[in-house]
């Protein structure tokens, strides 16, 4: 696929779309929404393509300017596959700003949003509740959020329609849609109890809220009920209630048996009847006559308990309905992390669980893809999984690219396809092509869980990047490729923090500090592990350093605990603990001051200090002016001087003479959160610190004037990890991705 920007195809001819089809500089220059509004028109493969490269970028550059735009949109060409496309939008000239400093050469694409678009909801709070309607023809979603408000939402456009609907005076926790009097409605729920109607054409509440459910109200499905359209809510108050749209009363007596919070409804037809399916935190699901109101034989005992996470918690959070072979079945998530599927008529259990979350499963829907009937669950892992229905195999690989907790599921069918709607905790709905949900281009996939460090080195005149995650993988790429080399090394199930190399022996090993208060060492040549894991940290070992003292290869640790010292020859601990932190160790790195090597750390207590490494004491004072906690160092030459350059929870980077232990200058501000990483190097003879954070950007300073170097760069994730290749390039580890960049 050439991502070849002449295949696009707008709906009208205009100045501003033969700009787009020229070159790429349109991308960047041009205003964003004029864009997306031409990105809509987009066919065939190469089109689709770049609109996937914009759109995976669409919340974060709104507001920048068009030299980070450009950098962005290079680098989700370089995520998506597309080196050559990334190229070309390095290269767009930008007025008034200066050639980009950076180019991305190459980046994976584990993290890859393969949405069709992502909508920044506009809610202030976490979002809760999705459903989906159509309104004069076009799909629509409609949230509820926490921030008490209900909203609307164009999936065409990704526009919210009118004014936000408020009334509710607590937490908006849930959605469904119907037809009343041939107007489309909104049924909402909320914590304060009530429940609310809506015009969806006018944005207004439609009588007095619905009033009698004793506790918050959590679930929401709605039914046509003797030719009436209805509403069916559960609650914290054990009960079910019928409401009858229409006339906006309450049906009869509430439904009651559940023992517990009921988490979810759904509705459908069962023999011909009209039935409504809850479940609760009682673990059971109850399937009730809507015209007689009465329950329909025994409960099922779903135990969907014994979470891997919060082993106390249990119950039913999501349940939906659907048919195989012509048999009405239920469908629930839980507490365990699994999917159940259940016959509605025998009321037994139909095969094994489906497994593969890992924590609770908050919402689940049905739906067809290519003529299949399948499930898509959502939950606290942040990802979507789709089920065949009639097989209980999972279709593909989990859909990753939420930011958060995914809390809502809804379907709707969008240019003739069946798409699904997913609302996560980060505030953002995203609208996935169901058929399609692969990844586009040729991109590179790797760690499957956050990276976490990043070393880099040189082995048979070859440069290496080595990355560590939480998926308990060490992985060793070729930075000028982008290819993995070999099988990654793990030995462990548990994350790994940190990563240093190191010659021992005359041969290249890599040493990484693991969750499990292990230093585990492999040779780099081989991929085998090489001894017995180093074993004397009481706790997660969060950096790891190397030097050489009196010709031994050392390698030094800082853990929960202290910072140790190891002889990787040996295989030994060398001497005693360096005690001296009250808290958690960081960061670690290593200098020569005045003839001495030392090793320099950081820790939670918010301080900075130098060991020597041969009398393994302090040397001098602790250094401090973090008022949070040290979480990265590395060290440099400055004008002949060794300095140590640190980062903070304070949000600043810090420059330190090692002779002298004093702060150089004042520190230096940009980052707007936490500094997780830094990194040295020398650029046209310059000294350059290379900062990374939570604020999802990377920082470059120059360490003899304490300026910024150019603009920062931006990543979709934040930024743990950050490391320089003996040539330059620089590795950067964001979200579950590596990305290399050259200087230009």
């Amino acid at each position: 696929m050439s991502g070849d920007l002449r295949d696009i195809r707008p709906r009208a001819e205009s100045a501003v779309a033969v700009g787009w089809l020229a070159d790429p500089g349109f991308l960047v220059n041009e205003d964003p929404g004029s864009v997306t509004a031409l990105l809509e028109a987009a066919s065939g493969p190469a089109a689709r393509l770049v609109a996937s490269v914009y759109r995976a970028s669409t919340d974060l550059d709104r507001d920048v300017t068009a030299g980070v735009r450009r950098q962005l949109l290079a680098l989700e060409a370089a995520r998506h596959g597309e080196r050559k496309l990334s190229a070309r939008i390095t290269a767009v000239p930008v007025p008034d700003e200066p050639a980009a400093p950076w180019g991305v050469e190459w980046a994976t694409g584990s993290q890859l949003d393969r949405s069709l678009r992502r909508i920044p909801t506009g809610h202030t709070e976490v979002l809760l509740a999705v459903a989906t309607a159509v309104l004069d023809g076009r799909p629509m979603a409609v949230t509820g959020s926490c921030d008490r408000t209900v909203r609307v939402w164009d999936l065409t456009t990704g526009r919210q329609l009118g004014r936000p609907l408020t009334g509710h005076t607590g937490e908006v926790g849930a959605v469904a849609t119907a037809m009343v009097d041939g107007r489309p409605v909104a049924v909402t729920g909320g914590s304060d109890r009530t429940v609310r109607v809506w015009d969806l054409t006018t944005s207004e509440q439609i009588g007095e809220p619905l009033t009698g459910h004793a506790a918050a109200v959590g679930a929401v499905a709605t039914a046509v009920l003797d030719g009436r359209p209805v509403a069916v809510t559960g609650s914290g108050d054990d009960g079910v209630r019928v409401w009858d749209l229409t006339t906006r009363e309450g049906i009869g007596e509430p439904l009651t048996g559940h023992t517990s919070v009921v988490y979810a409804v759904a509705t459908a037809i069962l023999d011909g009847r009209p039935v409504a399916v809850t479940g609760s935190q009682d673990n059971t699901v109850r399937v009730w006559d809507l015209t007689t109101r009465e329950e329909i034989g025994e409960p099922l005992t779903v135990a969907h308990s014994g979470a891997p996470l919060w082993p106390d918690e249990e119950g039913v959070r999501a349940v939906a309905t659907g048919v195989v072979d012509g048999r009405l079945v239920a469908v629930t998530g839980g507490h365990d992390a699994t999917v159940r599927v259940w016959d509605l008529t025998t009321r037994e259990q139909i095969g094994e669980p489906l497994t593969g979350h890992d924590g609770w499963v908050l919402s689940v829907v049905t739906t067809t893809i290519e003529g299949r009937p399948c499930i898509v669950s959502a939950g606290e892992d942040w990802t979507l999984r789709v089920w065949d229905l009639a097989t209980g195999e999972q279709v593909g690989e989990p859909v990753i690219g939420h930011g958060d907790k995914v809390r809502a599921v809804a379907t709707a069918v969008l240019d003739g396809r069946p798409h699904v709607i997913a609302g996560s905790q980060d505030g953002i709905v995203r609208v996935w092509d169901l058929p399609a949900v692969r990844q586009v281009g040729e991109p590179r996939t790797g760690h499957t869980d956050q990276v976490n460090a990043v070393a880099t080195t040189v082995v048979d005149g070859r440069p290496l990047a080595i990355t560590g995650g939480n998926d308990g993988t060490v992985r060793v790429w070729d930075p000028t490729t982008g290819r993995q080399l070999g099988r990654h090394l793990a030995g462990q199930d548990e994350g790994v923090w940190a990563v240093a190399t190191a010659v021992v022996d005359g041969r290249p090993h890599v040493i990484a500090g693991c969750w499990d208060g292990m230093v585990r060492v492999w040779d780099l040549t081989t991929g085998d592990p090489v001894g017995e894991p180093l074993a004397g940290h009481d706790g997660w070992v969060l950096a790891v350093a190397t030097a050489v003292v009196d010709g031994r290869p050392l390698a030094i640790t800082g853990a929960f605990d202290d910072v140790r010292i190891w002889d990787l020859t040996a295989g030994r601990q060398v001497g005693e603990p360096l005690t001296g932190h009250t808290g958690e160790v960081n960061a670690v790195a290593t200098a020569a001051v005045e003839g001495r090597a030392v090793a320099v750390t950081g820790g939670d207590d918010g301080t900075v200090r130098i060991w020597d490494l041969t009398s393994r004491e302090q040397i001098g004072q602790p250094l401090t002016g973090h008022t949070e906690q040290v979480l990265a160092v590395a060290t440099a030459a400055v004008e002949g001087r060794p300095v140590a350059v640190t980062g903070g929870s304070d949000g600043t980077v810090r420059i330190w003479d090692l002779t002298t232990r004093e702060q150089i200058g004042q520190p230096l501000t940009g980052h707007a959160d936490e500094v997780n990483t830094v990194a040295t190097t020398v650029v046209d003879g310059r000294p350059l610190a290379i900062t990374g954070g939570d604020d999802c950007t990377v920082r470059v300073w120059d360490l003899t004037t304490g300026n910024q170097v150019g603009p920062e760069l931006l990543f979709p994730q934040r930024v743990f990890a950050v490391a320089v290749v003996p040539d330059g390039r620089l590795v950067v580890g964001f979200g579950w991705e590596v990305a290399v960049l050259a200087h230009r």
